[in-house]
């Protein structure tokens, strides 16, 4: 008898740890948000609100050439370039789940990206009927979606949001949020660890991508 219920226990276990609840976009949803610009990538649907700047995001996110979060990672044609956001989310995405060790090979969720901080509380209103809310970044498990303000999109900020994505798409039974929470912070301190201070895209030519060694 003993012996299976600790067959179970780790039958359990094994689920849990190895297969994904979902990989899905989440479903349509009225938010409020008016997105004056869509733009898709291997595994998000990116809306830019309007008066987002496009070239001030690939400024806030901090991710050049030489970046630790490239490394081993093939970039769309290898080259740099202002319109290669869509390049950098998926590889600080694939980044996130290496980190982790939860892969998830055929995710896809969205990201949208407001211009005021107070249309997050907005956002939440809408969708829960309640004010109150981060006032920098949040994710919705329900829509599989993150919304973040322009002036917040930075690799820490939104890898803690991607990591929440992460971790709610790869578990069968759902973490408890504090569980969730010590992870999503854990890759937010490893992406400090990085730190900044790399050449910003649109300030470089376009060309093939210097190697790249990965380390600590």
């Amino acid at each position: 008898m003993r012996k299976s219920i600790w067959l179970l226990i780790y039958s359990f276990v094994l689920v849990v740890w190895l297969c994904p609840v979902r990989a899905w976009a989440g479903p349509a949803i009225d938010d409020g948000i008016q997105s004056a610009r869509k733009m898709d990538s291997g595994h998000f649907s990116i809306f830019l609100s309007a008066g987002v700047d496009e070239d001030q995001l690939l400024k806030r996110l901090d991710i050049g050439p030489d970046h630790k979060i490239l490394a081993g990672q093939t970039l769309q044609g290898a080259v740099f370039s202002p319109g290669s956001l869509t390049d950098l989310l998926d590889a600080l995405f694939i980044w996130s789940c290496g980190v982790l060790d939860m892969n998830l090979y055929n995710y896809r969720g969205n990201i949208k990206i407001v211009k005021e901080p107070g249309q997050l509380g907005e956002v939440y209103l809408k969708l829960y009927g309640v004010p109150g809310h981060a006032d920098k970044a949040f994710y919705i498990y329900e829509t599989n979606t993150i919304y973040i303000t322009e002036q917040d999109f930075t690799k820490e900020i939104l890898g803690h949001e991607i990591a929440h994505a992460i971790i709610s798409n790869f578990f069968v039974v759902q973490p408890p949020q504090k569980v969730a929470e010590v992870l999503a912070g854990y890759i937010e301190f490893q992406l400090r660890k990085l730190g900044g201070n790399r050449p910003h895209l649109q300030t470089l030519t376009a060309g093939a991508v210097p190697a790249v060694t990965a380390g600590n």
